[in-house]
């Protein structure tokens, strides 16, 4: 009797297992801090300490140059998107000016099996926090926020990238 392998695509288990365990953590921190606004903040903080973290891994794999313009950034947060979690959000709606973009998932990357309470938790916060600190870590500072989330009844997930200023590179006092 020979025994029946199944293979199994290791991309999407590392998506689900990222989904499964996201949830497991929102559920308990939910039960620990009970204040809904209180697990926003510390959800978009640990997003943008894996931003921090995610940057340098990423320009590593992809050999990435800096970016000089918007347009770039939003095709690198695309890629990295298609990298880390085997799927890609649709970049669109740029402003006039070219400093503002969406990206739009037509199923959101952590909201697989989530039932949401009507409690005003924001339970994507990760996406924009490890948004804004990778960008924060290649001098870019810009604000994230969701637009719309399938979560809450709308028909996809939108969130909003906005570009503010470059950073300047900065010695440490005493450090020359």
């Amino acid at each position: 009797m020979s025994r029946q392998t199944s293979r199994l695509d290791a991309k999407k288990v590392n998506s689900e297992l990222l989904t499964l365990t996201y949830g497991a953590l929102v559920s308990q921190m939910l039960k620990e801090i009970e204040n809904p606004e209180d697990v926003n903040k510390q959800l978009e903080r640990i997003g943008y300490n894996m931003g921090v973290r995610l940057i340098e891994d990423f320009l590593a794999r992809t050999t990435s140059t800096r970016c000089l313009e918007m347009r770039e950034t939003a095709d690198k947060i695309q890629q990295a998107f298609r990298l880390y979690l085997n799927m890609q959000p649709t970049v669109t709606s740029w402003s006039s000016s070219g400093d503002e973009f969406s990206l739009v998932w037509d199923q959101c990357p952590l909201s697989e099996w989530v039932e949401m309470p009507n409690n005003g938790l924001k339970y994507c916060t990760l996406i924009p926090g490890a948004i804004r600190g990778a960008l924060q870590m290649v001098q870019l500072d810009v604000q994230c926020w969701f637009v719309q989330d399938q979560l809450k009844g709308d028909a996809v997930t939108e969130l909003r990238v906005k570009y503010i200023k470059r950073l300047e590179d900065a010695v440490p006092a005493g450090e020359d």
